[in-house]
């Protein structure tokens, strides 16, 4: 693992001078190549569902293991949307001349190497590798056992494809042992970043094992609070798509958040919309009280359910529901079905999540839907990138200095003095 590491800093280090237009031909080469690997990609992942079922292993997490053609068909689209976007890298964030002739600049510049664990979603390999490659990272990647197969045959068609192109060798690799995992983790000398797709707990071990900055995608328990004004069809049509549009995925809602006075005539109305989806309500006694639903327990608002499950609760004010977010959410997406702009603009400002939402669907929270070409996964983080972690997630920055002799001695014996003016010009030699 360690030799593997160091051969993937080394390649980063050279990947982070490669130019744009050799990395757009890169993605270009790899979305042909997966297309034109279609069908041994299929067969593998058809492996890979086949043993899942017989292990028994749940249904949500099958049904995120499956790449099929649509699945094939978004990727393709995902990595054409990321040609078309803007190389994060070499972008001047700011321009300041310290005295005439001594220019500093602010650059964007790759991490690095980023060592990436994620779920049992294959799609995720090839969002997480592409976007690392037009942002000029290297990556280590570890994907789920349960997708084996899946992931080493698309791994393999992005290797080979992108070095085919002019990558160096060895900046994607693929992790396939859960010991290697283990091994990264006190690899700080090579790896730069891990980002870990799982549980909090999990989330949790990786930080605590390991001196690498760690940029932490934990679990998805979305909320949506209807508030006391309201529009009740847009509240169900909100609801229904944040819960039922794709249960097992992180930003499909687990919470309902219910103001009393909404709930006699919303609760009905949403109770036979979300029964016709096959979903299994679970409500507080105020909730039980108007609709036919399981008990919910205290550890129904703790529980990201990824099926076709959904807590509900109401509520006495908006304040109420803010806190209940804040105490039971994990900080990745929350939305507010409201007329009322003052209320919208309370709950917008004291929800402490990555994605805050009014009136629309939970599942907007996605990198692609944001433009971002995709994303290495959503932040709950609040340092460096928060939510989706897209192109501009994976850079940094680097202060670059041109000068012509100057030197601290004439500036600390007052023979000259800093200026500090702005400057608005690029960075360039």
């Amino acid at each position: 693992m360690r030799q593997v590491a160091e051969k993937a800093k080394k390649a980063a280090n050279i990947l982070a001078g490669v130019d744009t237009q050799t990395k757009n031909k890169a993605l270009e080469a790899v979305a042909h190549k997966l297309y034109e690997n279609r069908e041994a990609i299929f067969e593998a992942n058809s492996k890979d569902v086949e043993r899942s079922v017989a292990e028994n292993l749940p249904a949500p997490l099958v049904k995120r293991l499956k790449f099929d053609e649509k699945k094939l068909n978004d990727v393709i689209e995902g990595i054409k949307s990321l040609i078309g976007l803007e190389d994060p890298v070499g972008k001047t964030l700011s321009a300041l001349e310290l005295d005439e002739g001594l220019e500093l600049y602010r650059v964007s510049c790759p991490i690095g190497l980023i060592g990436i664990i994620f779920e049992s979603r294959p799609d995720a390999l090839v969002q997480i590798s592409t976007l690392c490659l037009k942002s000029g990272n290297a990556v280590l990647l570890k994907g789920g056992r349960e997708a084996s197969l899946t992931n080493r045959i698309l791994f393999e068609t992005i290797q080979s494809a992108s070095c085919e192109a002019g990558l160096p060798q060895g900046w994607i690799n693929l992790m396939e042992h859960r010991d290697e995992v283990s091994e990264m983790l006190k690899l700080d000398e090579y790896v730069d970043l891990i980002i870990p797709r799982g549980s909090n707990e999990f989330v949790r071990y990786i930080m605590e094992n390991s001196r690498i900055p760690v940029l932490g995608h934990a679990d998805g328990i979305c909320h949506c609070y209807v508030d006391a004004s309201y529009d009740l069809d847009k509240a169900v049509k909100i609801v229904v798509d944040s819960k039922t549009q794709y249960v097992a995925v992180c930003n499909a809602l687990e919470t309902l958040l219910v103001h009393k006075d909404a709930a006699s005539a919303l609760l009905p109305v949403l109770s036979e919309a979300l029964l016709a989806k096959n979903v299994e309500l679970r409500g507080c006694q105020r909730t039980r009280e108007i609709i036919s639903c399981i008990p919910a327990t205290e550890e129904d608002w703790k529980t990201e359910y990824l099926d076709y499950i959904l807590s509900i609760k109401i509520v006495d004010s908006l304040e109420e529901a803010i806190d209940h977010i804040n105490t039971y959410g994990s900080g990745h997406t929350d939305a507010i079905v409201s007329t009322n702009k003052a209320n919208i603009a309370k709950f917008l400002e004291y929800v402490d999540s990555g994605d805050v939402f009014a009136n629309c669907s939970t599942r907007f929270s996605d990198g692609f839907r944001y433009g971002l070409g995709a994303e290495v996964g959503i932040s709950t983080n609040k340092i460096h990138a928060r939510g989706p972690v897209g192109l501009e997630g994976l850079v940094i920055y680097k202060y670059k200095l041109i000068g012509d002799g100057h030197v601290v001695a004439d500036y600390s014996e007052k023979r000259r003095t800093l200026t500090h003016k702005p400057l608005q010009k690029n960075f360039q030699i």
